[in-house]
């Protein structure tokens, strides 16, 4: 479904990527990790057109989208739920997800605003709440919400539980389940490393903008060597 191939991102005079690759089937859990700085966030922002490629490609269903602008990428089928949840903090929990709802790319409505909030029931108790009045955890699942209001093939969570106490943090793998569990793909990042692979197919490890690791989570999540050279744990 998605395919990436020897892409190369700089960041000024920086090198960021190195010829990293990457490919999700449809219905696929793809972990991304790596220590903060090694290129994860800028690895996914370039997939997603915030950030140009300087050499390498992106390709979505057999077709070519690199360099597209991410308005134009999003559209294809892919949710993002970034880094710091990007929510609207005027706009209460009923707008933040009706202003993002739309068909999907194959005409699908099947996420109603009911349905996320038979979801995160939080969010149903807060439905007239401002996202400035909101708690981080309440605006995670928010934004996690919001992306499914798009109707997404692919769903990418960028540091989906930074910062959340460990009872949300619990509730947001739920839901993580949940959403591998009925085919949607994901691509997750997040620095709970065994999280991470407990809740994906296939992972890869970058280092320095190189991916230095890569396949089967459950073999990598026993492979103590790698991830403690590479990761401290």
């Amino acid at each position: 479904m998605l395919t990436v191939e020897g892409l190369h991102t700089y960041y000024g005079d920086s090198h960021i990527l190195r010829g990293v690759s990457l490919a999700i089937a449809p219905g696929q859990a793809v972990g991304l990790l790596g220590r903060n700085g090694m290129g994860k966030t800028t690895l996914i922002r370039t997939v997603l057109g915030f950030v140009r490629a300087a050499a390498g490609r992106v390709q979505w269903q057999g077709r070519e989208i690199t360099r597209w602008p991410p308005e134009r990428v999003t559209r294809l089928g892919i949710g993002y739920v970034p880094e710091g949840r990007g929510i609207f903090p005027n706009l209460s929990v009923r707008e933040n997800l009706l202003m993002a709802a739309r068909p999907g790319a194959d005409g699908r409505r099947d996420w109603t605003i009911e349905r996320v909030l038979a979801t995160f029931p939080r969010l149903a108790e807060r439905l007239e709440h401002g996202g400035q009045q909101l708690s981080g955890g309440e605006q995670q699942m928010l934004a996690i919400g919001r992306a499914l209001m798009t109707h997404p093939q692919l769903l990418v969570l960028d540091e989906a539980t930074e910062g959340l106490a460990p009872q949300i943090v619990a509730e947001i793998w739920r839901v993580v389940a949940t959403i591998r569990a009925i085919g949607i793909a994901t691509l997750v990042v997040d620095r709970n490393v065994r999280a991470v692979l407990a809740h994906t197919d296939r992972a890869l490890l970058l280092e320095k903008g190189l991916v230095v690791a890569e396949g089967d989570s459950a073999a990598l999540r026993e492979d103590t060597a790698t991830l403690h050279r590479y990761l401290g744990v």
